[in-house]
């Protein structure tokens, strides 16, 4: 069983060491080693969208993640998925970035009211995004006392995915405050703007 020691890495390089060993593997398991506790649930969230199953054990701080992955069936056991879109309204290839709790260049007070209109908007309009990444400042729309709360709860319901970046909220102490939406890694983030057609950035 390989393991991969991730222990002193900063992200995303746990996420991409784990994904790169997992891609090369086709069938059994690895561990990979963290020593905190965002790498720990990025890995576990990687698991989890690489159809795999892991488990976590924590010893003297660190965290153990086994990962197993089984060999997929042939390609003509796996069958075409024809059901309907998911979420009917949003766009699949629309991402939006907001690196910022506020709109615009000028009054702060304006861009409280402007961000805050905007996203409450995105509720009413259709396609909205597939997903609502928030990056840097932006991170404090997620958290208690957000006057935008509500409506990212709306989106999130509606079937946006809101991803919220870990490192932004560790570094503004904000992981225990965060309201709605996952926290996410910057492997995650590079990954869901690369694979968009069409990018908004605020």
């Amino acid at each position: 069983m390989e393991t991969i020691d991730c222990r002193g890495l900063s992200c995303p390089l746990p996420v991409v060491k784990t994904k790169k060993v997992l891609e090369d593997l086709k069938e059994g398991s690895i561990v990979t080693i963290v020593d905190n506790q965002m790498a720990r649930e990025n890995i576990k969230s990687l698991a989890n969208k690489l159809n795999t199953t892991y488990e976590v054990e924590e010893k003297a701080g660190d965290f153990y993640i086994t990962i197993t992955k089984k060999q997929e069936p042939p390609e003509e056991d796996k069958g075409i998925d024809q059901s309907p879109n998911k979420n009917p309204g949003v766009e699949d290839n629309l991402v939006i970035l907001i690196g910022n709790d506020k709109m615009g260049v000028g009054e702060e007070e304006l861009g409280n009211i402007l961000i805050k209109g905007y996203l409450y908007a995105l509720t009413e309009v259709e396609p909205r995004p597939n997903k609502l990444i928030f990056v840097n400042n932006g991170v404090k729309l997620n958290c208690k006392g957000s006057d935008s709360i509500e409506s990212i709860q709306r989106l999130e319901d509606l079937g946006v995915e809101i991803l919220t970046c870990g490192t932004c909220l560790d570094y503004y102490d904000l992981k225990k405050d965060l309201q709605v939406g996952s926290i996410s890694n910057m492997y995650t983030i590079v990954e869901a703007l690369n694979q968009a057609t069409n990018t908004i950035v605020l």
